[in-house]
């Protein structure tokens, strides 16, 4: 049990981790999105939202797989964290599409002329750095968590 209860923890660590770095890179995107106005830079933001989401679901099924044996599941809840790892891969599927397909069609409906700016480029290519160096800080994090 002690065992597990470890690997619970580093487990949590690396899920809150990754929780504030989604949340710090959903906040970036959110903001290139309205600068330059990009409707991918708020696709993208929102799906760093979803993931931030989904590290909640994971929290949940995280503590619901730690919970101990009991009459009905003697066995205890381990395999429940798989279940809500199946939720959380389907609603980045589900909310990431469904997203870019309502933002597509209304840039379809009514097109705006594209206005590429130095400045539009920039705050794009600055919301992709600070989300590669925020991604790069967890994936570090992840491996000393393990």
């Amino acid at each position: 049990m002690a065992r597990r209860t470890a690997a619970y923890a580093a487990s949590k660590k690396v899920v809150y981790a990754a929780l504030a770095g989604n949340l710090a890179i959903a906040a970036t995107k959110f903001v290139a999105a309205a600068i330059t106005g990009s409707a991918a830079m708020l696709s993208e933001g929102v799906h760093s939202v979803v993931d931030s989401g989904n590290e909640l679901l994971l929290l949940y099924g995280l503590r619901r797989a730690n919970a101990p044996p009991d009459r009905s599941h003697p066995l205890g809840y381990g395999r429940e964290l798989y279940f809500w790892g199946f939720v959380v891969a389907l609603l980045v599927f589900a909310l990431g599409a469904g997203v870019s397909i309502v933002r597509g069609i209304a840039r379809l409906i009514s097109p705006e002329p594209l206005q590429q700016t130095i400045e539009n480029r920039h705050y794009g290519d600055h919301s992709r750095g600070c989300s590669r160096r925020t991604e790069q800080g967890l994936e570090s994090q992840e491996l000393s968590g393990r």
